[in-house]
């Protein structure tokens, strides 16, 4: 669990107001997308587009964590780094891990 000054310093340096607000947007454009694909499997639409459909969906969700994983290395890791937190770089490398992993 984190200490005070540790709950501190990572809201501190949590991502940029306008990069949260641009995921957020993002998310729920991927949201509306993935009740569209519910849609198309309800109506019975052919499995190709529904396929293009779950592509897109894919790709999109991709660019989400890509902005997301740059918001962090601007904000989190820097700030962590700069208070130091040596540890910052080998949880970011965890992360990307596990990211490329199940992308």
């Amino acid at each position: 669990m984190l200490g005070t000054m540790e709950q501190v310093t990572a809201k501190e340096t949590y991502l940029d107001p306008e990069l949260a607000a641009n995921v957020q947007a993002r998310l729920s454009r991927i949201e509306g997308q993935v009740r569209g694909v519910k849609r198309m499997l309800d109506a019975k639409e052919e499995c190709e587009k529904i396929l293009v459909q779950m592509s897109s969906i894919k790709a999109a969700l991709n660019q989400a964590t890509i902005k997301v994983l740059e918001g962090h290395m601007d904000t989190c890791v820097t700030g962590c780094l700069r208070d130091g937190d040596e540890d910052a770089l080998d949880r970011l490398k965890n992360a990307m891990a596990l990211v490329l992993k199940r992308s």
